[in-house]
């Protein structure tokens, strides 16, 4: 009897533990989700003000009047409307020729026996610690020689480039995990080398294919350095820089910004929030060779 109360007891210490321990983690996450959204609450509220209401003291948590006007006056001035699709041609075209040709790269690294490809696999990698700042002078030179400054195209080039070794790394990986045998079982019934990669291999590498295509194009869209250095017009410039003419040489209007970046963060947001899955699977799987 007394043993039996002394499980009884141990097991109540247990599950009591477990509640207490639930209850923390769910604490903690709470506090963590809230810190994590308290910059976006607060930019909404402030978007949703009048400038007066935006600089009174005290500090107004929730607007008064609620009112969209600083989103309809980002769309009618400022450029806005150019800059957001500047950043969008130049984020999606990014992504997509830096996938393509890191998958090329990628591919042919994990195919590929020859000498001295770990040193090269390594020299690819090692050109991600080279800091932004060190070599956007001689691009600006080489764009400048090629009548490329101050083009989309140019911009788009210097950010491909840049994405380029993340993307064949990580293409690589997920590679290494397909069996070469489906690429040799492609040639045999009558496809090339590239016909292989093409129509056999890269529909099975999707995941990881989605994985790069995400990360280069949130490179891109956040990009300020490049497009700051490499474009000079309104017709160029990307959404980064254009939320720095919103800032005034004496005065910031608060709703604005805040209504601008808001709106300019969306596609990040948006685009992470439907290809978390396939991003978080492509990670995973290329990180582990089978």
């Amino acid at each position: 009897m007394r043993i039996k109360m002394l499980r009884m007891q141990r097991e109540d210490s247990k599950s009591s533990h477990k509640i207490i321990k639930g209850v923390l983690i769910v604490i903690i996450s709470t506090l963590f989700v809230m810190y994590a959204l308290f910059p976006f609450a607060w930019m909404l509220a402030t978007s949703l003000k009048t400038n007066p209401e935006a600089m009174s003291i005290p500090i107004t948590w929730i607007p008064e009047r609620p009112t969209f006007q600083s989103y309809t006056q980002i769309w009618k001035g400022y450029h806005f409307t150019t800059y957001f699709m500047n950043s969008m041609l130049v984020a999606s075209s990014t992504a997509l020729l830096a996938t393509f040709i890191g998958a090329l790269a990628g591919y042919g690294f994990s195919r590929s026996k020859f000498r001295g490809r770990t040193f090269l696999i390594g020299a690819f990698l090692a050109t991600q610690m080279i800091s932004g700042t060190v070599i956007i002078g001689p691009y600006f030179k080489i764009l400048a020689k090629l009548n490329l400054y101050n083009t989309r195209f140019g911009l788009m080039i210097a950010l491909t480039t840049i994405s380029l070794p993340f993307c064949a790394w990580m293409t690589k990986g997920y590679f290494d995990t397909i069996p070469p045998e489906i690429d040799q079982a492609a040639m045999v019934d009558g496809c090339s080398r590239f016909q292989a990669f093409l129509l056999v291999v890269s529909p099975l590498a999707v995941p990881g294919m989605v994985a790069t295509i995400l990360f280069s194009f949130l490179l891109a869209w956040q990009d300020l350095l490049w497009a700051l250095t490499l474009t000079a017009t309104e017709s160029t410039r990307t959404v980064t820089v254009g939320l720095a003419f919103f800032v005034g040489q004496f005065q910031v209007n608060w709703p604005m910004l805040m209504a601008a970046t808001l709106v300019a963060s969306l596609p990040s947001v948006l685009l992470y929030v439907f290809l978390q899955r396939a991003l978080v699977r492509g990670l995973t799987a290329g990180a582990v060779k089978q």
